[in-house]
């Protein structure tokens, strides 16, 4: 069963950096898409950034393109978002997520999700 954790998140000034950690187990995820989504207080879940976990192609939501940086770790199973110029709309729990289907994942459709992880951005 595939089981996604979480890390790294914290509270940190606007203009500031963190980067998010999410160890995946329990599947070979070599043909699997992996992914961020973010939820902030009163809003819908989104898309944030989504990696190819073979070979490595991303694709990131136009928020935060420019400012974060999605990679992943084949040997460690581990998925990380660098996120760089952070600003106080980029507060939200963080989800990692995973998906043999592309399109699954970027919808957000998959049944693959971490328990998330709250990021806030204070001024």
């Amino acid at each position: 069963q595939v089981q996604l954790v979480e890390s790294g998140g914290g509270t940190v000034q606007a203009g500031g950096s963190l980067r998010l950690s999410c160890a995946a187990s329990g599947h070979t995820f070599s043909s699997f898409y992996m992914g961020w989504f973010r939820q902030a207080p009163g809003k819908e879940r989104e898309f944030v950034a989504a990696i190819r976990w073979t070979a490595g192609n991303t694709v990131y939501a136009d928020s935060v393109k420019g400012r974060f940086t999605i990679s992943r770790d084949n040997v460690k199973n581990t998925m990380y978002l660098q996120m760089d110029s952070l600003k106080l709309e980029d507060t939200a729990v963080y989800y990692c997520a995973a998906d043999p289907s592309y399109i699954r994942l970027v919808r957000g459709l998959t049944d693959y999700w971490g328990q998330g992880t709250q990021v806030t951005v204070s001024s």
